[in-house]
């Protein structure tokens, strides 16, 4: 398997298809290699003592770096092709076409191959060569930018990679499908998804909403102000509760009777849900005077002792010592001692009788240059020879 991909979301498809037992070859650029590598540095995500970006997504792969500009650079490429089951790629289409890596090119060399294009805006269309990352395609370019934030606020950024990981998934999904019809069939397939097309359908319950016809200004205006348990709760001690999932008058009842608060039953603008609904902000006011008046600790086993959907919105310093995360192994010890960061995620899937491989440490750049070229039939000669005509890049100077 080849991933000839930068940054995040389709090398993440790879890493998941790697954690599985897949013998993933990543292709880098000679030099620096994947900027997957510096992502662990950048201002906006946590300073630490290992390059922890790189372990995540970069693990239980093997590294070659090639100058895909040289001939020599891509006769390596082509024999790669000719031998893999799938070929992931982000490359912008004209850079593709440029170097002769679309589908269409490397098919003749391997007609059972899997080529799992990643694009940020679609393989059609006017913005097909835009390049793109998960901020600008998945979460501003798709509507969802806008649509996460509180009226009269500016937009929401995302998280580094938070469109990423789950194109990835995507893209996986992808791959296997397209594996288990070449099972059938014997034949190979070009599998494709988008930043965009994802951002579109995490945005689909109110984007389908607008492909409805849906009156958009009238839902905007609404949710000006949500309703009371559409919103979080602040508690004595600065923790956060979401109530969310209180959507039947029975639940209600129970969340009032465990606030003691059963008296705004008989106040008349809360007498229907109608009401309620109505007098939305007076009635948010009224709740959150009453959270306030405890701590997380003292409300969390009042609300579990009615068996109340409320749970506490985390903060991510918690997961060091999330018991049910660990438990699921959602977050596990690598056991390759040379793995420099004492926890790694786990991607979201799990499969019986289908073990993890993993997390091994991920590659430096080019590490496996020879043994991958050796096992392609070249002898230390030839490629010497290879690194002369600068299909290493930099490797060969």
């Amino acid at each position: 398997m080849i991933d000839c991909a930068t940054v995040i979301a389709a090398p993440a498809a790879a890493m998941i298809l790697a954690d599985f037992g897949a013998d993933v070859i990543k292709i880098e650029k000679p030099g620096d290699g994947d900027i997957l590598r510096t992502l662990a540095t950048i201002s906006t995500t946590p300073n630490a003592d290992s390059n922890w970006f790189w372990q995540l997504d970069g693990r239980n792969k093997r590294s070659i770096a090639l100058d895909l500009k040289t001939d020599a650079g891509l006769e390596i490429l082509h024999k790669l092709v000719a031998e893999c089951d799938v070929f992931i790629t982000n490359q912008p289409h004209d850079q593709r076409e440029a170097s002769g890596l679309t589908y269409a090119a490397l098919r003749p060399l391997n007609k059972k191959m899997i080529y799992a294009s990643l694009t940020a805006y679609g393989e059609k269309g006017a913005e097909r060569n835009r390049k793109g990352f998960d901020q600008i395609a998945y979460w501003a370019r798709s509507g969802m930018m806008d649509l996460m934030r509180e009226s009269g606020t500016r937009p929401t950024q995302g998280l580094p990679g938070m469109g990423d990981h789950p194109t990835g998934l995507a893209l996986y999904a992808g791959i296997v499908t397209a594996l288990l019809k070449r099972s059938k069939t014997g034949e190979g397939s070009m599998v494709q998804t988008s930043l965009l097309a994802n951002g579109l359908w995490s945005a689909a319950g109110i984007a389908q909403g607008v492909l409805a016809g849906g009156d958009m200004p009238l839902y905007r205006e609404f949710n000006r102000f949500e309703s009371a348990m559409m919103r979080p709760y602040r508690t004595q001690d600065s923790r956060w509760l979401q109530f969310n999932m209180i959507r039947t008058e029975g639940l209600l009842d129970l969340l009032l009777q465990a606030l003691d608060a059963l008296y705004l039953l008989t106040d008349s603008r809360f007498a229907s849900p109608e009401l309620m609904l109505e007098n939305r902000e007076v009635l948010s006011n009224k709740l959150q005077a009453i959270v306030e008046t405890k701590t997380k600790d003292e409300w969390l086993p009042i609300f579990e002792s009615f068996n109340l959907p409320v749970n506490l919105v985390a903060v991510v310093e918690e997961t060091l010592d999330d018991a049910q995360i660990r438990a699921n192994n959602m977050v596990v010890t690598p056991e390759d001692e040379d793995v420099d960061t004492r926890l790694v995620i786990n991607h979201p899937i799990a499969i019986s009788d289908v073990p993890q491989v993993g997390p091994k440490r991920a590659p430096d750049l080019a590490e496996h240059r020879d043994m991958i070229l050796e096992e392609l039939g070249y002898r230390e000669e030839d490629i010497e020879q290879l690194g002369n005509k600068g299909a290493f890049g930099l490797e060969g100077d």
